[in-house]
């Protein structure tokens, strides 16, 4: 595995190296191998992931589970959302990590590839015995999030449009 610069994982920039010292214990490595699944959308876990080294394809189901659509043309029912690599040391399972529901995406291990890992219990005893470092994590966790939430409603907004554009054309030219 790659020396890891952890100064340059974005939930830990800004943070002196002793905070850093004391956010060391609670990862441990964790090697997934091209071909398998680190995370699968819809199962329980309270895990956090950040890439290391490799390549990794995040991707989520068009349909919801139980959902039954006559989309003949769709051979498979998953849009990818990102294919990523350890440039800048993403990090994958946050949400579950902070509140243990399912997961909302898979992400597919692409090449051979290392993992900082952490959960709930790790992440949360070091909330507790150092609440300053814990705070810069949750509030890195928090523009994460907000990040994602803020990309997701420009998503949803060019979606509904195009649908909405899309359907404005059938129902016209059904009409005429």
């Amino acid at each position: 595995m790659k020396e890891i610069s952890w100064p340059d994982i974005q939930l830990f920039s800004g943070m002196t190296p002793e905070q850093i010292d004391t956010i060391r214990p609670i990862f441990f490595t964790r090697e997934y191998q091209a071909g398998q699944t680190l995370i699968e959308e819809g199962e329980m876990s309270d895990e956090m992931f950040v890439l290391v080294s490799g390549r990794v394809r995040i991707s989520k189901s068009m349909l919801i589970k139980g959902m039954s659509l006559p989309l003949a043309e769709m051979t498979n029912p998953r849009k990818v959302l990102a294919t990523l690599d350890e440039t800048h040391y993403p990090t994958f399972g946050e949400m579950a990590l902070l509140d243990r529901d399912t997961r909302s995406a898979t992400v597919e291990v692409v090449e051979d590839s290392s993992f900082l890992v952490t959960d709930r219990s790790r992440f949360f005893a070091l909330v507790a015995s150092h609440p300053d470092v814990g705070c810069k994590i949750l509030t890195a966790l928090g523009k994460s999030m907000a990040g994602m939430v803020r990309k997701a409603n420009v998503d949803m907004v060019k979606l509904t449009t195009a649908l909405a554009l899309s359907l404005g054309k059938k129902i016209g030219g059904s009409q005429e």
